[in-house]
């Protein structure tokens, strides 16, 4: 393997113009929300101070009986011992549980993580740092997570649902014989198959079938796996939680930079709800208030004021954060720094900033993860012939293969000297046109417009035709346009892990880690 290039996501058309600007320090009052090492020194500061002894006693004992049935290594050993000391900090990133992961990018997000444990070790060597992966158990929206795709096949799950699906039980396991039948003659398909077989067996839930997935690739590294489906994490946010029943906070306090975040950049990534709670009946359900009782969605479900907080100081488990209340809740029971996520995660963080600080929480640093692209020699060596480079596949597809198309054309590139010649005559009598009467200067300018537009028509024109001429052409294009965007969208939101996996097994998640960027948000393109 051989990395080609690492491409900024500054410099990437399709990255988010917020995300963009985020990175460059253009959104006032985030500056210090950006990687850097004195922002992260700022940070640890602002956690120990924060952060109570209680605390971490309650999260390392959370661990503990957390991942009490998996065999952890010396290094999980070590890190859950460490968090009771108030030296030691987490790096955090979260990931529905997708069926044997999902895509393959909820592997590149852990690996950053870790990457950037060991980063910050190297730069506050007397500090230590937890790199952890919060699972979104709670989640109820299981078509979103039963499938996965490889490059010839899509697996699927089919069991009852509605309520976190973390606490769906296995039954359905005939993917895995399928999957078998795909990776068998692969190298490490034998492995890939155990881990299907050991992680999804019959009784499971799928939360046990995460955790034991994730903790066979990653437990060597130290990585620690939360799942906030738990009563006692959920009894430190109670007040929190009280607070949002009764006062709306999160949504009242984050109007000012959702209005400021629309303004700017069009539709934000999650609205806040007037209460951005749910509630845990046999289903998750939202929950809402009318003016006099709090009601739960879809549920002959109805509570007083009195009756609800009751509820809630009893039974703080029956209660869940929506994807905004979410961070709120993992940044509490975490002595965090850091949360690193995909674009779209890190926008609708960014909408919470003034929320954070009327709880008294630290905002934590926001770290856009890394993209992989993982590409064969002969994708590359086609790209060559033609005089490209991948990342050119990044961006305007239509400017590209029109500009192909078209490359030292004879035509157009005399129609264009002829549209300059036009050009320029028309600035001489345009000048020569003002020196007369109003309308005659007119006629000129509109008679310039119509020729220029004539000069547009037959660019078109001659595209469309050289189009039908070079269909073989345009056909290559586009085969490659699929190779680097299978599904016509990024490799690392298609596939899952296990198309790289089977060739070249634990060495490729050791290329990812050793490739992976931490102090920038990075396309990294390696050639296979």
């Amino acid at each position: 393997m051989k990395t080609i290039n690492k491409i900024s996501f500054t410099d990437i058309e399709s990255i988010p113009q917020l995300i963009k600007d985020f990175l460059n320090h253009k959104i006032e009052g985030f500056e210090e929300s950006t990687f850097s090492l004195d922002h992260f020194r700022k940070q640890i500061h602002l956690k120990q101070e924060s952060f109570t002894s209680e605390q971490r006693n309650v999260l390392s004992d959370a661990f503990e009986k957390q991942l009490s049935n998996l065999i952890l290594s010396a290094r999980q050993k070590e890190n859950i011992e460490n968090l009771k000391q108030p030296n030691t900090f987490t790096i955090t990133t979260g990931h529905q549980l997708n069926l044997f992961s999902g895509p393959v990018f909820f592997v590149y997000k852990i690996l950053q993580t870790i990457k950037t444990c060991t980063y910050l070790k190297e730069n506050f060597p007397d500090f230590d740092f937890v790199p952890i992966y919060w699972m979104a158990s709670e989640d109820h929206d299981f078509a979103e997570i039963n499938h996965f795709k490889t490059e010839n096949n899509y697996y699927e799950i089919n069991e009852k649902s509605g309520g976190p699906v973390g606490r769906i039980k296995i039954n359905d396991t005939f993917f895995i014989s399928e999957f078998e039948k795909e990776f068998k003659d692969s190298i490490f398909g034998t492995e890939l198959t155990l881990m299907l077989k050991e992680a999804y067996k019959t009784g499971n839930t799928l939360t046990d079938a995460i955790k034991t997935l994730v903790n066979r690739l990653f437990s060597d590294l130290g990585l620690l796996i939360l799942d906030g489906d738990s009563k006692e994490l959920k009894t430190q946010v109670k007040d929190i939680f009280k607070d949002e029943l009764l006062h709306f906070s999160l949504q009242n306090t984050s109007k000012e930079k959702v209005n400021f975040l629309t303004a700017k950049y069009g539709k934000v990534q999650v609205n806040p709800r007037e209460i951005n709670l749910f509630y845990f009946s046999e289903t998750r359900d939202r929950i809402d208030f009318d003016g006099q009782k709090y009601n739960i969605i879809d549920k002959n479900i109805q509570f007083t004021e009195s009756e609800i907080i009751n509820e809630l100081e009893n039974s703080p488990e029956k209660f869940s954060p929506n994807a905004l209340m979410r961070p709120v809740y993992q940044e509490k029971v975490l002595p965090n720094l850091a949360y690193i996520g995909g674009n779209a995660e890190i926008m609708y963080w960014l909408e919470l900033k003034d929320y954070f600080s009327k709880i008294n929480i630290p905002f934590p640093i926001l770290i856009p993860r890394n993209s992989m692209l993982f590409l064969k020699e002969k994708t590359l060596k086609k790209t060559d012939k033609l005089n490209l480079k991948i990342e050119d596949f990044f961006q305007n597809f239509t400017n590209l293969t029109n500009n192909k198309i078209l490359e030292d054309h004879a035509i157009l590139k005399l129609l264009d000297e002829k549209e300059s010649l036009l050009v320029n005559q028309f600035s001489q009598l345009k000048s020569a046109a003002e020196t007369t009467e109003k309308s005659f200067g007119n006629m000129v300018r509109a008679e310039e417009i119509r020729q220029l537009k004539s000069f547009m028509r037959m660019k078109k024109r001659l595209l469309h035709a050289e189009k039908i001429k070079q269909n073989e052409l345009l056909e290559r294009l586009e085969n490659l346009f699929l190779d680097v965007h299978p599904s016509k969208t990024w490799q690392e939101r298609v596939y899952n892990f296990s198309v790289f996996f089977a060739d070249y097994g634990y060495s490729w998640l050791e290329t990812c880690l050793e490739e992976m960027v931490v102090q920038e948000s990075k396309l990294i393109i390696v050639a296979i």
